[in-house]
C-alpha cells in the first residue's frame, strides 16, 4: 500500500444529496491529470452484463455534451465500477453512490461518511448493499454485501464537513473480491484545485446513472466545488475522477459529492470535502481493516 502526493494543497449538512433526474447530454474529453494515486486496475474482462443496443448509440454523448451538464453514461469499464448503496438489497431503495478504489485486499468502496453514519448523535447504517453498474432493476455485477465500515470518529462527533467521506469494506461474492471482478480506481491526495473531473452516480429517482464533465473550484480550504446541472438527491458519495485513461478504463478519485451543506443544497453545483491528509489517514484505517473487521 502506498499514497503518492504531487502538488500541494490545502486541509481543506444532511443530503440535500443522498436521496429528478436531469436531462440534457454531456462531455468531454478530458487529459485529465491524477496527483496523487494508490494501487491499479484489476481485470475487467467480465466487467458488464448485456445492454440494449438503443443504450449501446448513446455512446456518442459522451463527446458531444457540453461541459457542467449531466447525460446517461453508456455501459463501459469506467463506470462498471461506479454503483448505488441500497438499503437491503437491490429491490430496495437506493439512497447514495459509491465507487471502488484500490486496496490491497481488493474489497474497498468510496463513498460520503454521512452516507453510512448519519454524524453526530447517530450511528452507522444496517443491512445496506453495494450495487455496481445498476440500472433499471438489474445488478450485472452482483449485489454486494458489508463487512465493515469506517469513517473518521471526529465525523461522528461533530457531523465536520471537511471530514464527510467513508469508506465501505465489501464482503466477497462466490469467492471474488469485487477489485478482481471490476477494476478499482487509483485514490488520490493533495491534488491541487482546478483539475478537470468526471463525475458519476446515480440519482434516488432514477434507475440509471448519470454523468458531468467539469473543472474543479476552490470553494474553501478544504472544499471543492464543480459546477454540473443536475445533480439532485442519491448521488451523495459520486467520484469525482481526474486523469481517466480510456484504455484502461481507470482513473483517480480526488473527491466524492458531499462535504459542505453534505454535497449542495441545489442539483446544479456540488461539493467534496479536500482529500488531503486526513483521508489519506482514514484510507490507511480501511486497509487495516479490509478483508474483515469492526466498525469503528
Amino acid at each position: 500500500m502506498g499514497v503518492h502526493a504531487t502538488g500541494t494543497g490545502p486541509r481543506a449538512r444532511r443530503p440535500r444529496r443522498s436521496r429528478v433526474v436531469a436531462a440534457g447530454a454531456l462531455l468531454a474529453g478530458a487529459a485529465l491529470l491524477s496527483s496523487c494515486a494508490l494501487g491499479g486496475p484489476a481485470d475487467t474482462s467480465d466487467a458488464f452484463g448485456t445492454w440494449s443496443a438503443q443504450r449501446l448509440r448513446r455512446a456518442t454523448a459522451d463527446i458531444r455534451t457540453p461541459h457542467g451538464m449531466s447525460y446517461t453514461p453508456v455501459p463501459r469499464v469506467g463506470n462498471a465500477r461506479i454503483g448505488a448503496l441500497f438499503d437491503h438489497d437491490a429491490s430496495g431503495d437506493h439512497f447514495c453512490s459509491a465507487s471502488v478504489v484500490h486496496s490491497p485486499g481488493k474489497d474497498l468502496v468510496l463513498t460520503a461518511a454521512h452516507c453510512i453514519h448519519g454524524g453526530q448523535g447517530s450511528g452507522y447504517r444496517k443491512d445496506i448493499v453495494f450495487v455496481p453498474s445498476y440500472r433499471d432493476g438489474a445488478a450485472p455485477n452482483g449485489t454486494w454485501r458489508v463487512s465493515a465500515l469506517v469513517v473518521d470518529p471526529r465525523w461522528t462527533k461533530t457531523s465536520d464537513p471537511d471530514l464527510d467521506v467513508g469508506f465501505v469494506i465489501l464482503r466477497p461474492l462466490h469467492g471474488r473480491h469485487v477489485e478482481d471482478v471490476l477494476g478499482a480506481d487509483n485514490l488520490g491526495v493533495n491534488t491541487p484545485f482546478g483539475r478537470p473531473v468526471r463525475l458519476t452516480g446515480y440519482p434516488s429517482s432514477g434507475q440509471e446513472p448519470i454523468s458531468c464533465v467539469n473543472t474543479t473550484i476552490r470553494q474553501s480550504a478544504r472544499q471543492l466545488r464543480v459546477n454540473c446541472v443536475g445533480f439532485p438527491g442519491g448521488t451523495s458519495g459520486s467520484p469525482w475522477l481526474t486523469g481517466y485513461d480510456p484504455a484502461a478504463g481507470t482513473g483517480t478519485v480526488i473527491g466524492v459529492i458531499g462535504g459542505f451543506q453534505e454535497g449542495g443544497d441545489t442539483a446544479d453545483v456540488s461539493y467534496s470535502a479536500y482529500f488531503g491528509a486526513d483521508v489519506r489517514k482514514l484510507y490507511e484505517r480501511a486497509v487495516a481493516l479490509d478483508g474483515g473487521g469492526k466498525k469503528r
